[in-house]
C-alpha cells in the first residue's frame, strides 16, 4: 500500500485504506472474536495499513477492548481513531452521549481505558446531534489537545455548514483545526457530493468513506443465495443499499463488467472507485477472506474510461445551488462567454 497525507492540516503519512473495526467483538451478536481479529490487524499492518477506525460505541465498547489487547507493544506502528457521541452501553446516559464537552470528556477518558493507551491519535465526533454549537465541540477539542489526551480532531456525519463553520472557527482563533472529514460514499451512495465532499475538499480535511461497497450490495453477493448473515440482517439494514432501483441495477451491473474486465472481485472495483476520487475507504472486514478481497483493491488502478463508465451509471442529479452554477448559461453571463478558455483550479476555492 502506498501513503498519503492525511488532508492538508496534519503531516500524518496514512495508508490509502482505513481499517474499519465495528466487526470487531461479538456483543452485537455478530461480528469477529479476538483471535481472529488480531489476525486481521496483523495482516493489514503487513499489507503496509497503518490507520484505524472504532467508536466507543462499537461492539459496545468491544472494539476498543479489543484494539487495546492487539495493540500492545506495537502502538506507535499506527494512527488510532475512535469516536464519541453514541451511547457504549446501557450505563449511558442523556449527560455521556451527544456532543457537549461534558460527553467528550467522559467518552475520551472511557475510551482510553478501553484502548489501554494514554493518547487517541485521531478523535471523532461520531454524530451530530443537532443541539451542541460547533464552539462548545472546538473548544472541548482544544482542552483535549492541551492535556494530550488527542492530537487530532475530526467531524463523522455533520452537514457541509457545520464542518465549515468549525473549519473557521479554527482557523480565525489558531486552535486545533478539524483535520478530518468521515461520510458515508460509494457508488450507490454519492449524495455527500453534493456538498460535503466539496467542502471537505475545499477546506483541506482529510475525508474518509465508510461503506464504499454500499454495505455490501457492491460485491454482487446479494444477487446470489445467501449462505450466511449479511449486513441487511446483521446491521438492522444500516448503510444497506439493495439493489431496488433501475439505477442501481446498472450500477451493480457496470461495477461486475469492469470487474471481469480486471479479473478481479465486484467489491475490489467499488473501493478502488472509491479511492480514485482522493478519498480514504473505510473496509470493516468480519472476516480474514473479505479483508484479503479489500486489500486487493490498493493495486487495482482503473483507467480513466472505466472511471468514467462507473461515474455516469452512478450519477445523481444536481441540487441547488448547483442546478444554477453548473447551468451552461449562467457559466457564460460570469465569463463573459469565455468559461471554456479558463482553466478551474484542481481543488474547489473556500
Amino acid at each position: 500500500m502506498r501513503y498519503k497525507l492525511f488532508g492538508e492540516h496534519t503531516g500524518l503519512r496514512v495508508s490509502e485504506l482505513v481499517l474499519g473495526t465495528s466487526n470487531f467483538g461479538t456483543r452485537w451478536g455478530h461480528g469477529t472474536e479476538l483471535a481472529e481479529a488480531r489476525r486481521m490487524l496483523d495482516a493489514y499492518a503487513d499489507a503496509g495499513g497503518n490507520i484505524l477506525d472504532s467508536s466507543n460505541g462499537y461492539q459496545s465498547g468491544q472494539s476498543e477492548e479489543f484494539l487495546g489487547d492487539i495493540l500492545q507493544g506495537r502502538r506507535d506502528r499506527f494512527v488510532l481513531g475512535t469516536k464519541f457521541a453514541v451511547a457504549t452501553d446501557e450505563t449511558a446516559n442523556v449527560l455521556t452521549t451527544g456532543n457537549s464537552r461534558q460527553a467528550m470528556h467522559a467518552s475520551v477518558e472511557a475510551s482510553l481505558k478501553r484502548l489501554g493507551t494514554d493518547r487517541i491519535d485521531l478523535y471523532w465526533v461520531h454524530v451530530a446531534d443537532s443541539v451542541t454549537p460547533m464552539d462548545e465541540i472546538m473548544r472541548g477539542f482544544e482542552d483535549l489537545v492541551r492535556q494530550g489526551k488527542i492530537l487530532y480532531a475530526g467531524l463523522s456525519d455533520f452537514p457541509a455548514w457545520r464542518v465549515s463553520r468549525a473549519a473557521t472557527l479554527a482557523e480565525l482563533r489558531g486552535t486545533v483545526p478539524v483535520a478530518g472529514l468521515q461520510l458515508e460514499h460509494s457508488l450507490v451512495a454519492r449524495t455527500a457530493e453534493a456538498e460535503l465532499i466539496e467542502a471537505g475538499r475545499g477546506l483541506g480535511l482529510g475525508i474518509t468513506a465508510f461503506s464504499p461497497l454500499g454495505g455490501g450490495v457492491l460485491t454482487g453477493k446479494y444477487r446470489k443465495p445467501l449462505t450466511e448473515t449479511g449486513r441487511e440482517e446483521g446491521l438492522n439494514g444500516a448503510a444497506f443499499h439493495p439493489e431496488d432501483t433501475a439505477q442501481r441495477t446498472a450500477i451493480l451491473d457496470t461495477v461486475i463488467a469492469v470487474a471481469k474486465e480486471h479479473e478481479v472481485t465486484p467489491g475490489e472495483v467499488a473501493i478502488a472507485w472509491v479511492a480514485s476520487k482522493g478519498i480514504f475507504p473505510i473496509i470493516g472486514p468480519r472476516t480474514m477472506a473479505q479483508l484479503t478481497e479489500n486489500l486487493a483493491a490498493a493495486d487495482l488502478h482503473l483507467s480513466a474510461d472505466q472511471i468514467g463508465r462507473l461515474d455516469r451509471a452512478s450519477a445523481i442529479p444536481d441540487v441547488f445551488p448547483y442546478t444554477v452554477l453548473n447551468d451552461a448559461r449562467i457559466r457564460s453571463l460570469i465569463t463573459a462567454g469565455q468559461d471554456a478558455c479558463i482553466d478551474m483550479p484542481n481543488l474547489p476555492v473556500a
